[in-house]
Parts: C-alpha cells; sequence; structure tokens
C-alpha cells in the first residue's frame, strides 16, 4: 500500500517525503519497504491528512488504523510487536 509520500511519489513534492519510507533500520519488517509497514513507530507519518508526532502521541490513533490491523493480520504469528520495533531504532546505527 503506498500512501504517495514515497520517493518519486505522487504527494511527495506537495506533503513531503514520508519518513517511514526513508527509514532503513526497519527494512524487511513485516516484508515491507525501509519502515513502510510498521509506519506506527515512526514519527513524522500523516494519518488522515495530519502530520503526527512521537509513537507515544499516536499509537492510540494507529491502533484503529486499517492499514495497521491489515498489516498485524496479514503478519500473525509474525507481527513484531511495537515494543520490539521501538527496540531495533533505538539500537540500529542510521
Amino acid at each position: 500500500m503506498e500512501c504517495g509520500r514515497e520517493p518519486g511519489g505522487k504527494y511527495a513534492r506537495e506533503l513531503g517525503v514520508c519518513p517511514a519510507a526513508v527509514e532503513e533500520r526497519l527494512d524487511s519488517v513485516h516484508g515491507g519497504k525501509k519502515a513502510g509497514r510498521a509506519c506506527w513507530v515512526i514519527a513524522g507519518t500523516f494519518c488522515e491528512g495530519d502530520v503526527q508526532g512521537t509513537f507515544a502521541m499516536k499509537y492510540r490513533d494507529c491502533t484503529s488504523c486499517r492499514f495497521f490491523r491489515l498489516v498485524r493480520a496479514e503478519e500473525g504469528k509474525d507481527y513484531q510487536t511495537s515494543l520490539v520495533l521501538l527496540k531495533k531504532l533505538k539500537t540500529l546505527k542510521r
């Protein structure tokens, strides 16, 4: 699922490139490109037209997001929790 804010995407010039689309530390998580399938742990992503803040500020909204629920359902037992993903972000160097 592409939101159009990936590099070269339909909305990247107008709205800026999404931080999840360039976050390499979570590349391939949940079978996605960069952090595209873990966007809920990345600060500054869009949701319903608004820039979201830090994980702590936005997580409640993310858990009701259609895309979040889709990823979680598709991954099943292989789903990596937000805590695991946040630890990866903290320990892996950019």
